[in-house]
């Protein structure tokens, strides 16, 4: 089965342009040689990349091109064929208490009996353990603070269910501040939300990054990439750009990238031609 995988990796060969590897000790999140299928299906190929500290990081590229995928091939959400993740020079393992995670809204049970309160209360775990207690006061007002950060203090005690998509997004949000990571991954963060949300969640990563954490998120809208982005990481199956956005967000790259999914005139409305 892998080496059938592996066969077919090697058909998706894609030129990469503008691939920065970034010095050591200078990049929070390193990642090297890393191949995932999904059965015989390859996803991710030997890719290299490094996301810099105290960025706000976007990952970009078609649908199935692997983006959530190496979100949780970092994670160890799902295995690797090949490949080293480390965090500030460090080999991680799954449950890295300095990695934060804010997954798809669509992989989530809303129906799930907890409330607002009990979500955010899941990334103390990460700091206290699983039979840590979380009944002191310090950690009841780290929940009130998180939930204040993402305007959704006054929810607390509401059914997760019963909620908007937004505001369940920003509850997710909530629950990745608890855990005060080093790094903080999001897949789709802006996904089905509305404008308002949007505009809350990206002035809550802009203070994340204030405060020295790397942000890292598989993006979809190209036309907000240069407005929210310090640093673009393109992928398609395997890497094809990874460096600033003013370097690496190009007409060139994008159209490697997603190839005739976009037309010329959508390249020339993302990016002037470079």
């Amino acid at each position: 089965m892998v080496i059938a995988a592996q066969q077919k990796f090697e058909v998706a060969t894609i030129s990469g342009q503008n691939i920065a590897h970034i010095k050591r000790g200078q990049a929070a999140l390193s990642v090297r040689g890393l191949s995932v299928s999904y059965g015989e299906a390859p996803v991710l190929f030997s890719v290299d990349v490094d996301f810099p500290k105290e960025q706000m990081c976007a990952i970009i590229g078609p649908n199935g091109a692997g983006k959530s995928t190496l979100i949780k091939a970092v994670l160890g959400i799902v295995p690797k064929l090949s490949g080293d993740v480390m965090l500030h020079g460090q080999r991680i393992g799954k449950n890295n208490k300095n990695i934060a995670y804010v997954p798809q809204r669509a992989s989530i049970d809303w129906d799930f009996p907890v409330t607002v309160k009990d979500v955010v209360e899941m990334g103390l775990y990460q700091k206290v353990g699983l039979l840590g207690r979380l009944s002191t006061k310090t950690h009841r007002s780290k929940v009130y603070e998180c939930l204040d950060h993402v305007g959704m203090a006054d929810f607390m005690d509401r059914q997760i269910g019963q909620l908007s998509g937004g505001q369940q997004q920003r509850v997710f949000l909530a629950r990745s501040l608890a855990q005060d990571a080093d790094v903080y991954l999001l897949d789709e963060p802006f996904a089905g939300v509305d404008a308002a949300t949007e505009k809350a969640i990206v002035q809550v990563l802009q203070r994340l990054k204030q405060k020295k954490k790397t942000v890292i998120a598989v993006h979809h809208d190209l036309a907000s990439v240069d407005q929210y982005f310090d640093h673009v990481t393109l992928l398609n199956t395997r890497l094809i750009a990874s460096d600033q956005t003013d370097e690496a967000f190009t007409n060139e790259n994008l159209h490697h990238a997603y190839g005739g999914a976009l037309s010329l005139t959508q390249l020339d409305g993302y990016k002037q031609p470079s």
